[in-house]
């Protein structure tokens, strides 16, 4: 070689040699870093470690080399829980999938997770090991770890997969051994968890929590004695939670052993499933003390059950029925056997509770049925029950003991055994009653006569003989009514009744009405001899006595009569003094009679027989002569009453005097005013006829003729056409034919449509009309009469008319009748019911001060019937609860109480438990519900707004099971009174709510 090429050789082989040591030393400092990064990794310091593995990355010569530091940059991103960590393994897999650190990371970021408690991702990682290309000791802890993480996210089918393969592993096995058994345990497989719990019970690591466990599968095992031991041991080591369940089981255990005193001190330490009891818990509780014995503390568990509908709740449903006729609580007995009838779990159960629900049922009432159709039903539903007979004689006597009597005659129909016909008479005739006292006389009638049809109890049958009567007199058939006293008079058991007392009162009227005066007075006499203690009755014998004697010409009798109903002065001393007066004059002591008049007007001031009065005096001193005096009261009584049919007849009385005293002219005016003032009136006609005697006295015949002209009912060359006929019609009205009479009336207005005796015609055809029931025909002729000038019909027109209005319910046009009526009114009665219609008008019209106003008045009256006495407490007391005014209310209901029959009694009782559950008295209130229901149960809205009121009453009482019982079987039986449903539904939904709060059993209702 030349020395040349030598020198190019050695040239080169240096500059390579160079190269070679530049390379040798470059990866020899990526080592170093590389290890440096280890180092950092290995002393968990992630950020330095991925920082100096990313630059190594960078500049790496070898793809193991970058493939390693990609590893360690991801690895370290899981630790440091970057977002991308997971993006940063996936692509170290993608990007070098030939990497032996390929599963290593798969292990590692799985075995990161897992340590951490991330089981879900660790399970993600976990997926993609190759189990295969593991290690024997690396696949015991990816089995074990496997098998944990599908555990602690409730794969157990995956957990048993993996802990069955360590289950014998020296390092894993207790483990998963205890988590093989308690996955077993978890799924109901009791037998297989004790077996393995078993294997791991001398683990001093898993002693104390198998010791509840296994106290828990000793219970499920039905191995309660071992249970107990178990728990107790357990006890004093465990926790707040664990604590309670071990209370539980103990109490549990000890139940299912009937040891329930030994039960009862566990049974309540527990304190449910976060926080809850559930409707089992309150049942086993409840089931513990009532065997104890103490009902009390039964009754309080038992009535935490709400929403039940299972074999437990119908179960828990009959001994809380059973605790309560301990403690003679029986409405609320009632409820509680009538939700466990409802219930079929338990056949036996159901039939005992639908038994005693029928029986408590008869005994209180039952507010969501009539008693009879109670006991119908059990019959129906087991009729070869043991008790068939016992229940039969109750459902007999049920028919009158529940007071529904519509609903009894209902179920009575068409049951022909000798008992149910005489509970058919029994009940019909109670229903009479109830209608009677409705004042429904044509259907009290019907049910009275259906009574007698079954004449089975003779006591029954006198009882509904005399009702009938008493019903056709107040029906205005006396004949009918005097026949039925008479049947009453000659049973032999009839003085053993209530009504036998007032026969000889009931007789009497009877023949006064007919006018058969003598037998009137006998028995008006025989009833004041019996002495009854009813003074009231006794002041209008006397009264009616004295009339008798009166229209009898027996004026001295009639003085004594009326000095007796005086001397009594219970009611009506006004009128019997009048009387006396009068009856005076009738024996000629006119001084006598004077003397009495004057003394009437100075002693009754407010009598509405006032004007009567002065009319009398009036005429009384013409009689005597003192025309002064006279003409002074007649101008007194114009000024005074100036409504009064007795002012055109004291004007007359007025001329007279001056047409006897010659004065003529004052006579004439005087003939003239009332003429005017009062046509179509007899009084009129009277005044016409005695001025037409004086023109003609006077020869001013044709000054006659000019004035009548100005009188349009006065028509002097058709007066004789039309007296005739009008006495033809009134002819056929007297002999009573109607139909012929309404005609030539009818005819007799057409011809005369303003004629002498148009008032008269209008008046006799309006209660021709009435007779015929044809009210709407009757009421414009009543009408006419009452817009006319003041006469002797006004009184009875205002009335009539009145009542066609109120039963058209047309109260806008009735009260101005009724005012009238009110004004002008003579007889007390009809004052009475002007005052008790128009406070029930205003009521109807919202006007509510009216009609208490009103009410007042009729209040203020004194002595008045106690219906009438009732309508108008009740009107304060619904008018008070319209206004607010609830004290008022309620001292008004407690009134209406006292007299009230039928609804009113109702509706008084609805209230009175309304205002005491106001007062937080909610037994008390209840009290008052539990007789509505057992006495006034057919008036279904008040029975049902009266049972919403019991459920807040029983839920104030801390008994949730009665309120929500009883405000769902409202919702369900009384769906015709929507407005008490909403409200039921609305309290429901209020008490469930709360009680979802404390029991788990409980959903809270929807709104």
């Amino acid at each position: 070689m030349s020395f040349h090429k030598l020198c190019i050789f050695f040239i080169a082989l240096c500059f390579n040699l160079n190269i070679f040591s530049q390379e040798s030393a470059i990866y020899t400092n990526h080592l170093a870093d590389y290890q440096k990064a280890l180092t950092l990794y290995d002393n968990q310091q992630y950020a330095a470690a991925q920082s100096l593995f990313t630059q190594i990355s960078k500049t790496a010569e070898t793809d193991l080399l970058e493939s390693d530091c990609v590893f360690y940059i991801a690895n370290c991103a899981v630790r440091l829980n970057q977002q991308n960590a997971d993006q940063l393994m996936e692509d170290f897999v993608y990007n070098y999938p030939t990497s032996t650190k390929r599963n290593t990371a798969y292990v590692d970021v799985a075995e990161y997770y897992f340590n951490n408690g991330k089981f879900a991702y660790a399970k993600k990682w976990y997926d993609k090991v190759d189990e295969n290309s593991l290690a024997r000791n690396e696949r015991e802890k990816f089995n074990f770890n496997n098998g944990y993480v599908a555990f602690t996210t409730k794969d157990y089918k995956g957990a048993r997969k993996y802990l069955t393969r360590v289950e014998n592993s020296q390092k894993y096995g207790s483990q998963a051994k205890y988590y093989i058994g308690f996955m077993a345990y978890e799924s109901d497989d009791y037998n297989q968890a004790n077996q393995y719990f078993d294997q791991v019970s001398d683990n001093e690591k898993y002693k104390e929590k198998l010791s509840y466990y296994q106290a828990d599968l000793n219970f499920k095992l039905g191995k309660f004695e071992e249970a107990i031991k178990l728990a107790k041991e357990q006890l004093p080591n465990s926790d707040r939670n664990e604590v309670s369940e071990l209370n539980k089981i103990i109490g549990e255990s000890y139940f299912n052993l009937e040891k329930y005193a030994e039960a009862i001190p566990y049974l309540t330490e527990y304190k449910g499933k976060q926080g809850k009891w559930n409707n089992t818990d309150y049942y086993q509780l409840g089931y513990a003390y009532y065997k104890q014995a103490n009902y009390e503390s039964a009754i309080s568990e038992f009535n935490k059950i709400v929403d039940g509908k299972n074999a437990v709740a119908q179960n828990a449903y009959y001994h809380l029925g059973e605790s309560y006729v301990h403690l003679n609580k029986k409405q609320e007995a009632l409820n509680a056997f009538r939700n466990a009838s409802q219930m079929d779990f338990n056949l036996k159960i159901q039939e005992d509770a639908w038994l005693n629900y029928a029986k408590i049922s008869y005994e209180i009432g039952n507010p969501y049925q009539s008693v009879p159709q109670v006991l119908t039903s059990y019959l129906d539903t087991y009729p070869n029950t043991a008790y068939k007979e016992e229940i039969e004689t109750l459902l007999i006597d049920s028919y009158i003991t529940s007071k529904n009597y519509q609903e009894a005659l209902k179920l009575l129909k068409g049951k022909n055994s000798f008992e149910n016909k005489v509970a058919y008479q029994k009940v019909a005739f109670y229903r009479g009653i109830e209608l009677y006292n409705e004042g429904k006389y044509q259907e009290a009638l019907e049910m009275f006569s259906n009574s007698l049809k079954e004449p089975r109890d003779v006591k029954f049958t006198s009882r509904a003989t005399f009702w009938k009567a008493e019903t056709n007199y107040n029906l205005a058939n006396y004949e009918d009514a005097l026949i039925g006293f008479k049947q009453f008079q000659q049973q032999a058991n009839a003085s053993e009744t209530s009504e036998f007392k007032n026969l000889n009162y009931n007789l009497a009227y009877t023949y006064f009405k007919q006018k058969n005066y003598s037998q009137a007075i006998q028995n008006f006499n025989q009833f004041i001899d019996n002495k009854q203690d009813d003074a009231i009755r006794l002041n209008d014998a006397y009264l009616r006595l004295g009339d008798a004697y009166f229209v009898s010409s027996q004026y001295g009798d009639a003085i004594q009569a009326y000095d007796e109903a005086i001397k009594i002065n219970k009611i009506d001393s006004d009128y019997a003094f009048f009387q006396q007066a009068i009856s005076y004059g009738y024996e000629g002591k006119a001084s006598k009679k004077i003397s009495e008049l004057e003394a009437f007007l100075q002693k009754y001031t407010k009598s509405t027989l006032r004007d009567d009065a002065m009319f009398e005096l009036g005429n009384s001193y013409v009689k005597t002569n003192e025309d002064v005096k006279a003409l002074k009261m007649y101008n007194k009584l114009q000024a005074d009453y100036s409504m009064s049919t007795f002012v055109p007849r004291a004007m007359l009385r007025q001329g007279l005097i001056h047409y006897n005293k010659s004065d003529n002219e004052q006579a004439l005016n005087t003939f003239k005013a009332v003429a005017k003032d009062y046509p179509g009136t007899p009084e009129a006609n009277q005044a016409v006829s005695t001025a037409r005697l004086i023109y003609i006295d006077l020869g001013r015949v044709n000054d006659y003729a000019t004035w009548v002209r100005t009188l349009d009912y006065v028509e002097v060359t058709d007066a004789d056409l039309d007296n005739t006929t009008y006495e033809s019609a009134e002819k056929k009205y007297l002999d009573g034919k109607t139909d012929d009479a309404i005609k030539q009336f009818n005819s007799y207005l057409n011809q005369f449509p303003k004629g002498l005796h148009a008032l008269q015609a209008h008046f006799y055809l309006a209660q021709l009309y009435d007779k015929k029931d044809l009210k709407n025909n009757a009421a414009p002729h009543y009408q006419f009469v009452a817009d006319a000038s003041p006469s002797e019909f006004t009184e009875e027109s205002l009335f009539k008319v009145s009542q066609i209005y109120l039963e058209n319910k047309q109260w806008l046009e009735a009260i101005p009748i009724l005012k009238r009526l009110e004004a002008e009114a003579s007889f007390p009665q009809n004052v009475v019911f002007a005052q008790s219609n128009l406070m029930k008008a205003y009521y109807q019209l919202e006007k509510y001060t009216e009609a208490v106003s009103y009410a007042e008045k009729v209040l203020n009256q004194g002595v008045i019937d106690s219906k009438i006495k009732s309508d108008a407490h009740l009107i304060i007391a619904r008018s008070a609860i319209k206004t607010n005014n609830e004290e008022r209310a309620k001292t008004a209901y407690a009134e209406v109480e006292k007299t009230a029959t039928g609804e009113a009694t109702a509706e008084a009782l609805y209230y009175q438990a309304y205002f005491k559950n106001m007062a937080g008295n909610y037994e008390a209130s209840n009290e008052s519900v539990q007789r509505l229901a057992k006495d006034y149960s057919s008036y279904k809205f008040y029975s049902a707004k009266g049972l919403v009121l019991m459920a807040n009453n029983y839920y104030q009482l801390e008994d949730a099971f009665q309120a929500t019982y009883i405000l769902e079987s409202v919702i369900e039986n009384f769906t015709e009174f929507q407005d008490v449903v909403t409200e039921a539904q609305e309290e429901l939904t209020k008490i469930k709510t709360e009680e979802a709060k404390t029991n788990s059993s409980v959903l809270p209702e929807e709104d």
